[in-house]
């Protein structure tokens, strides 16, 4: 499940906790068993790939990209994994599937690389996939989690798996492909959740969304959490500048929930302190999301409707979009590690296969193309 839509009848994933959602979820369980009606859960054709050389000619998606991962729908096992050239401005989708003869599984959550080794954070079907970047080839899988949400290295023996729905953030092994240990937090129940990670030093700062509004620091030396940040109602992704200025989103949870509501805010977290230096207020009826930063760390990008740009140096929220809302449901956000392009995610309407815009620095549209169902997260390859 993904933080957005929980509570769209939790048949989505990306749960925002506003009771608009909900409405959608409705909508979106009527028309699901339609879509199942026409989907293929067959064994797929094994298929060979290699972005690194010309085999993949043929296929016009050779060279520099970034991989898209597609949630799909929760429960129904079509989540997918997508592959967008940079070089050729073409697109293959469902390459894992194609390359393994394999279904991804349910909710690809997050994806994340090291070492020429992707590691795909499939979320409700409780594991990780590590495959190889050029072929897209399987190397090996972690099992035995919850529900996790990301994964974090910080060698090339020990990373850290957050989750959902579980109060331990897991310690695990890449090269041995195990669950080595777990970090307690303080959470209770209802309000399990750990999200995004940043490191700043041996200290790795993570949010705690579902229910909830810290910000929690972990000692990597002693995989334990040794102190917490307490901002507004959902924290929902961070980002650390250049300047180590932790950054931090909160949807402010929706009207009539039990837990609270209130307008939400980006924070400015001093990472050295710990301490909040700034607080930017929006609108109650906003729900900002995809916290992101440009490749020289200076420049903030956020979707809330449409996307939005602001310098970390900013004193106040940008009152001009950077890319105006159209009819769309932007949904996941990336900006390119070398030619600072836009990507912007589209869901459209959480059945049909979701569209990626692709937009200048400047913010004019460049491409587009379909992905697989519900685009949430992008990684650059």
């Amino acid at each position: 499940m993904d933080r957005r839509n929980l509570y769209r009848g939790i048949l989505i994933h990306r749960p925002v906790h506003r009771l608009t959602n909900m409405k959608k979820g409705v909508l979106v369980f009527l028309f699901l068993p339609l879509l199942t009606a026409c989907m293929d859960y067959g064994p797929v054709k094994e298929e060979t790939f290699d972005v690194s050389s010309d085999a993949s000619d043929s296929l016009d998606i050779s060279g520099k990209g970034v991989f898209i991962t597609n949630e799909g729908n929760f429960m129904y096992g079509n989540a997918s994994l997508s592959y967008y050239s940079t070089t050729t401005g073409k697109i293959e989708n469902e390459i894992f599937a194609r390359a393994n003869s394999e279904k991804l599984g349910d909710v690809a959550q997050s994806m994340t690389i090291r070492d020429g080794i992707g590691w795909i954070v499939v979320n409700n079907s409780g594991i990780i996939f590590a495959i190889n970047i050029n072929t897209f080839k399987e190397l090996g899988r972690i099992t035995g989690f919850t529900s996790p949400r990301y994964i974090h290295f910080l060698s090339d023996t020990k990373a850290y798996v957050t989750q959902l729905w579980d109060k331990r953030i897991c310690i695990v092994n890449p090269k041995t492909f195990k669950i080595t240990g777990y970090i307690d937090t303080p959470m209770v129940t209802g309000s399990e959740s750990t999200e995004e990670m940043v490191q700043y030093g041996k200290y790795v700062f993570t949010n705690c969304w579902s229910y909830n509004d810290k910000i929690l620091v972990i000692d990597t030396d002693k995989d334990e959490v040794c102190d917490s940040i307490l901002v507004g109602i959902q924290p929902n992704s961070i980002v650390l500048d250049k300047y180590n200025k932790l950054w931090a989103i909160t949807d402010g949870g929706y009207e009539g929930d039990t837990y609270g509501h209130e307008a939400p805010a980006l924070y400015r977290i001093d990472a050295e302190t710990h301490k909040i230096e700034k607080y930017f207020q929006f609108s109650i009826d906003d729900s900002p999301s995809e916290l992101q930063l440009n490749n020289t760390r200076d420049t903030l990008y956020f979707i809330n409707k449409s996307v939005w740009r602001m310098p970390v140096t900013a004193e106040q929220i940008p009152s001009t979009p950077f890319i105006k809302y159209k009819s769309t449901l932007f949904y996941g956000l990336t900006v390119s590690p070398v030619s600072s392009e836009v990507y912007v995610a589209d869901a459209i309407d959480y059945v049909q296969n979701g569209m990626i815009f692709r937009y200048s620095p400047q913010g004019i549209p460049l491409d587009s193309c379909r992905a697989g169902i519900v685009p949430g997260s992008f990684c650059w390859r």
